[in-house]
């Protein structure tokens, strides 16, 4: 996998956390740098933990399915990009009194926004990629956002949330797609 195909997979694995980053930052009362650090801390940890163990047990498994590896890259894709689509335009009730950085939620946050990228990294097993330059790309790339959204969700509040989720389902079709021309035609 090239250095751009990489990117921009980081920035689309990344549009969850910048999600609910836009909406942390709307929750919280006062946003300070630790509430940013903890909460681009933990999604760009789990945005890069979670690849990797999906590597890691999908790898024991690429023998057996090498030949239609290209398929299952271009459905899981397919299918974690048009999820984000379609969760982009479900009505969200967002409980003001909660903070989003106790450990407990913001595990449990770093968790259910890196559940696409453990699915990402199955495909880690059937291509051709640097497995921890991609890791760390998509981990910094994470932090970089989850980072900036936290602060766009103080000074924009929801307006730009469902672009976002549009913008990364589109990016991992599309993604997806590139693989399965890829192993189809060249």
């Amino acid at each position: 996998m090239d250095l751009i195909t990489i990117i921009l997979l980081a920035i689309g694995l990344s549009m969850d956390a910048f999600a609910v980053s836009v909406t942390n930052g709307i929750i919280i009362k006062k946003v300070t740098l630790t509430h940013s650090l903890k909460i681009a801390l933990c999604f760009g940890f789990f945005q890069a933990l979670m690849p990797l163990l999906g590597w890691y047990f999908a790898s024991y498994f690429s023998a057996y399915i090498i030949g239609f590896d290209h398929w299952i890259a271009f459905i899981l894709l397919t299918l974690i990009g048009g999820k984000m689509v379609h969760e982009a335009f479900e009505e969200e009730d967002i409980d003001k009194k909660t903070d989003p950085t106790q450990i407990g939620k913001l595990l449990l946050l770093g968790i259910a926004t890196s559940i696409d990228a453990l699915a990402v990294g199955v495909n880690f097993a059937f291509i051709q990629t640097d497995l921890f330059l991609t890791i760390a790309i998509i981990g910094l790339t994470t932090f970089s956002i989850s980072f900036v959204g936290v602060y766009f969700g103080k000074t924009f509040g929801a307006f730009f949330k469902k672009e976002a989720e549009i913008f990364g389902g589109v990016v991992l079709f599309l993604i997806g797609l590139r693989i399965l021309i890829e192993h189809l035609f060249f």
